[in-house]
């Protein structure tokens, strides 16, 4: 599909990649991995031709098409939600204009044989098996999917675009991307700005997906659950994994220990080599072998050990001030923005050293309350904290409320008091601010150097209760996986909103979910809340498929009802007999396409293959027929009772 040939990227005389090569296969779901700085997103840019590689190929077929998500995107305004998506179709609408005058041109020409007619024909056959695959029928329908899966209402489809936070538009782009459907879909941090339910489905989507995936991401269970191979940038160079994430880093760890050993070994062979030369260097009969061994050691190829990143970030919260029991009381709370409302009627106790988690889609009140607890929101009801209780605030914009003209040193230096004032400098050290990095101004960090000093920040006072909104965003894996452990190890409460699920993983046994206006409690962890919530979703599409329609009430024979029962449970059986037919179908598309990307992700397999210009429109077919069947499938599934 895609093929990166000897690649090299060099800029202001520091080289990034170094002669890399690759394949992007047919429905390869790969994650890239590596250190900030590795060059993960630049390689998208690559892929996506946004930039050039100073040396050099990136090639892939004639009218492949490529869907590119970047981090930071400029929105487009003046439309509704739903107008906005709808451009995502404006290839439907050229390539069936320009059906339309291929056949107005047909009705006029008579030179069947010549090589424009045959070239018409071929483009006819092009355009018909493109909108096939990115579906010309039921627009509206496959744009409300999209949308409400990635967290729209309704009621949101016709509100200006401008109206939505800078994540939510971001949801908007994706929803175009994913309408879209093209060959590869490339995604920087696709789940920044997606709270937990949204991940899932997006999970869920890129099972059917019938395209290619590259991504990057910080999300490790997202990863985990998307990706089936790992791209590591590391040292300039690339190594390919056959494995999702978690995979990865039990293999990486592996090699990095057969290097070590080779590394080992091979000193020993130099240090060897060495002492023979010393012995005879200065005697004339062995002068000549001294000076073969010479040569033998300019010669030997040096075995490279990857070099770590090893900067991580150590922290650990001070131990606690003392607090009473009860740490939070919520009686009756409740909060409305005019008219709009967000929950009503909370009612929830913490007590001492919890570890709680609220939970729930985006926009249902999580960080309100959040807000109310610190007192920075007027409310309704009863939320009061407990005797002695001092909470320390993490908001999820946190980052964003730091002097952008301050260093990074006078931020946490004018915070400090007391004894922790001789400490500021070892502070910021723990957080992988030394050296000249504490005299940089905060407007020049990077997203995560923003958010690891507004976490410095919590380390200044013995705060008892946590109060933590998304602390998260922009940390990357190691930097989460070390915040996740302190948190584990901090003896106080901690209340947090978070969409990380692995980051949740073994921290919080108590939830709160916020849903509808109600905040409900869940006396298990993560996992158990997701489960609970995808069965959930089974029972509310099977009972909104199964709620029968209204209809106007006439008396009828009893007589007929026997005649309408058995032909009822005729169309029943035939419904099924043609739903059995079509799961076998299904099963052997699967089964075929299945061993033609096992055969793909073979390089000479992939060579042979490729070879034959029948080979990708036949692979295409396939997909075709595949994502007729599932449609087939689901409509004979919704009316089945």
């Amino acid at each position: 599909m895609i093929s990166v040939n000897s690649v090299t990227v060099s800029f202001g005389g520091f080289t990034l990649f170094d002669n890399v090569s690759f394949l992007v296969n047919p429905k390869d779901r790969i994650g890239l991995a590596g250190k900030n700085g590795a060059g993960k997103s630049t390689l998208l840019k690559l892929i996506a031709g946004e930039d050039n590689p100073t040396k050099g190929e990136i090639s892939k077929p004639k009218d492949f098409k490529i869907g590119y998500l970047p981090q930071d995107m400029i929105h487009q305004h003046g439309r509704s939600v739903f107008e906005e998506t709808a451009t995502a179709y404006q290839e439907i609408n050229h390539l069936q204009k320009r059906m339309e005058e291929i056949n107005k041109e047909f009705e006029t020409r008579t030179d069947y044989e010549s090589d424009s007619y045959a070239k018409l024909i071929t483009e006819v056959t092009d355009i018909s098996a493109r909108l096939d695959i990115i579906g010309a029928g039921n627009r509206d329908e496959e744009i409300e999917k999209i949308l409400r899966g990635l967290g729209f209402e309704r009621k949101d489809f016709e509100r200006q675009t401008n109206e939505f936070s800078g994540g939510w538009r971001m949801r908007i782009e994706l929803a175009k991307l994913l309408l879209q459907k093209p060959d590869v879909l490339l995604l920087d941090e696709p789940t920044n700005h997606l709270d937990i339910e949204a991940i899932q489905w997006l999970e869920e989507f890129m099972e059917t997906y019938t395209g290619g995936v590259v991504l990057i991401s910080h999300d490790k269970q997202f990863l985990d659950n998307v990706t089936n191979r790992t791209i590591e940038i590391v040292s300039k160079k690339i190594y390919d994994y056959r494995s999702n994430y978690s995979k990865y880093l039990m293999l990486r760890k592996e090699r990095k220990e057969t290097q070590e050993n080779a590394a080992k070994n091979q000193q020993k062979i130099i240090d060897h080599t060495e002492a023979l030369i010393d012995k005879y260097r200065a005697k004339a009969n062995k002068a000549s072998f001294a000076q073969s061994l010479i040569k033998k050691l300019d010669r030997m190829e040096k075995v490279e050990v990857d070099e770590d990143d090893t900067s991580v970030m150590h922290m650990r919260f001070p131990p606690p001030a003392h607090s009473g029991k009860i740490v939070l009381t919520v009686e009756d709370a409740s909060k409305t923005y005019g008219p709009k409302l967000i929950f009503k009627d909370a009612n929830f106790i913490i007590t001492k050293g919890e570890k709680v988690a609220l939970v729930g889609r985006n926009g249902e009140g999580k960080s309100t309350m959040m807000k109310m607890i610190g007192k920075k929101t007027p409310f309704e009801g009863t939320v009061q904290l407990g005797h002695s209780v001092m909470p320390g605030v993490f908001e999820q914009d946190q980052e964003e409320k730091l002097d952008q003209n301050k260093t990074v040193f006078e931020t946490i230096d004018e915070l400090a008091v007391g004894d922790v004032r001789k400490q500021v400098r070892n502070i910021l050290g723990s957080f992988l601010f030394g050296g000249d990095d504490i005299d940089k101004k905060v407007r020049v960090l990077s997203g995560g150097e923003r958010g690891r000093l507004a976490l410095c920040k919590l380390l200044l006072e013995p705060y008892n209760l946590l109060l933590l909104d998304e602390p998260t965003n922009h940390l990357d894996i190691r930097s989460k996986e070390i915040l996740k452990k302190a948190i584990m190890n901090y003896e106080g409460t901690v209340i947090i909103v978070s969409h990380d699920r692995d980051f949740l993983d073994g921290m919080c046994h108590r939830l709160f979910e916020f849903r509808e206006g109600h905040v409900k409690e869940h006396l298990c962890d993560i996992k158990g809340f997701m489960e609970k919530r995808k069965l959930e979703r089974l029972l509310e599409l099977k009972t909104t498929l199964a709620e029968p329609q209204p209809v106007k009430e006439k008396p009828v024979e009893k007589k007929d009802d026997g005649a309408a029962e058995k032909e009822k449970e005729k169309q029943q059986k035939q419904l099924k007999s043609q739903l059995n037919k079509v799961e076998k179908e299904i099963e052997q598309l699967e089964t075929d396409i299945k061993k033609l990307d096992t055969d793909l992700s073979d390089p000479e397999k992939y060579k042979v293959l490729t070879a034959d210009k029948n080979f990708f429109p036949n692979y295409e077919s396939l997909k075709k027929k595949l994502e007729t069947a599932l449609k087939e499938w689901e409509g004979i599934s919704e009316k089945m009772t």
